[in-house]
């Protein structure tokens, strides 16, 4: 095999895909490793969860993915005294035919923007669920199916700060990834004192992708190989993580899975038609550091433990070569 892509319409979807980074990277001026990862978890079908602390660029680097493709898209601002209904949608009676019908709510959108969901109680968290999962809303006995691609993409501050709400585990294992942003670095962050991009570039981007463009790469995704070298590598990890002395509960069946399908995303991304032991060395920690319970709730600091004891299990486990 060789690393170069694979399919003959590749370059296209390659292009788009440029595309689309270096447009966000023109409105977001931080860690361009956050922007791969959220592009990770758009292709793999997947949820991202933004968390860090008030101000480094969140619901900006968000907002920038949303605007740049065209397909539709909603803001949720998650306040505690929020229900499910404000988010999935109600059933009102017609004035028109006298019967029942459903209000759909701001849920059903492609990309939906949950910014700061620790702030909302956790019966609407729960509410996002099987939207998450399935990809449908159950309302009074009938299924409504979300358009696709669908993608939450949320943003919470630190569980240790006041009035918010720890995600419930459950919740947290619907994310394929944690995604911490950090701090820009001395040069960039010039740069957002000069460019002010909040400001002044956001409102103007444009799509650059279409969303059909977008089921196109994930189909594609699908087809790059994992061997049964590197699942063999997977399995022993999330087997490890069970039988750690320092973890409380370790991956499940449901995280070999996501670490498996965005390690295909990543090699894709890298333009490589097979999955090699780096890129699932280097999602560990992104997609499997919320999923574990080492007990205590589920903090900043516990997740910084979660993330060096994925670590040091990583280095105790024999990578294919």
């Amino acid at each position: 095999m060789t690393d170069t892509p694979h399919k003959a319409d590749t370059p296209t979807q390659y292009t788009i895909l440029d595309s689309l980074r270096a447009q966000i990277k023109e409105v977001y001026l931080g860690s361009t490793t956050s922007i791969d990862q959220l592009l990770c978890c758009l292709l793999a079908r997947g949820h991202a969860l933004l968390e860090d602390v008030p101000g480094v660029g969140k619901t900006l680097l968000a907002s920038s993915l949303a605007k740049s493709i065209d397909a539709s898209f909603s803001r949720i601002q998650l306040t505690p005294d929020m229900m499910p209904a404000d988010v999935l949608g109600y059933t009102v009676l017609s004035r028109d035919s006298g019967e029942m019908r459903f209000q759909k709510g701001p849920l059903f959108a492609s990309i939906i923007l949950a910014d700061e969901i620790n702030r909302t109680s956790p019966r609407t968290q729960s509410a996002l669920l099987e939207a998450m999962s399935d990809g449908q809303v159950s309302m009074d006995g009938n299924q409504y199916d979300l358009p696709q691609p669908f993608m939450v993409v949320a943003t919470q501050n630190p569980n240790d700060f006041i009035g918010t709400y720890p995600l419930p585990e459950n919740q947290l294992d619907r994310f394929l990834m944690r995604i911490s942003l950090g701090y820009p670095d001395a040069q960039s962050e010039q740069d957002l004192l000069e460019l002010r991009p909040s400001q002044t570039m956001l409102s103007e981007l444009k799509p650059v992708i279409h969303a059909d463009q977008v089921r196109t790469v994930q189909d594609s995704i699908d087809e790059i190989h994992l061997s049964p070298a590197v699942r063999e590598y997977i399995v022993s990890f999330a087997r490890a993580t069970r039988n750690s002395d320092d973890i409380d509960v370790g991956i499940s069946p449901r995280g070999s899975l996501a670490l498996a399908h965005a390690s295909r995303a990543w090699a894709w991304i890298q333009g490589r038609d097979h999955v090699i032991p780096d890129d699932v060395y280097t999602l560990l920690v992104p997609v499997c550091a919320h999923r574990l319970v080492i007990g205590g709730p589920s903090t900043g600091a516990q997740w910084n433990k979660a993330a060096d004891i994925i670590k040091t299990i990583a280095h105790e486990i024999d990578a294919p070569v």
